[in-house]
């Protein structure tokens, strides 16, 4: 029995993308951090939705199963159904924000610096 991939069709392949509604793409400039979103709109991370880019990231044993317990308490305590890629969408722009307001004392800087 031979197992084959399920690989998309063309319609899919070659659909128009965009952007949520309230969601902001990040602006890249060469040698830049994104630029800020403007002023009274916060950045927010993408809800669930097919994506342009991937990017894979390996964490711990301990780690995903701290997400997944997150993932669940989100569900039972707050009525939010949302997934694991989700939640780091959104902790992402939570970093990025804080880094963009905050620069050298952002959240970011301070545990990247523990982390020599």
């Amino acid at each position: 029995m031979t197992r084959r991939p399920s690989l998309p069709g063309a319609d899919e392949l070659f659909r128009p993308t965009g952007h949520a509604d309230g969601v902001l793409p990040l602006r890249f400039e060469q040698g830049r951090v994104p630029h800020a979103p403007p002023q009274g709109q916060a950045r927010r991370g993408t809800p669930r939705q097919k994506h342009t880019s991937k990017i894979t990231v390996y964490v711990s044993d301990e780690e995903l199963l701290a997400l997944e317990h997150v993932r669940l308490a989100l569900r039972a305590g707050h009525g939010l159904a949302v997934d694991r890629g989700r939640i780091v969408r959104e902790a992402i722009a939570v970093m990025l924000a804080d880094f963009e307001d905050r620069g050298e004392e952002s959240v970011l800087v301070r545990r990247l610096r523990h982390d020599d």
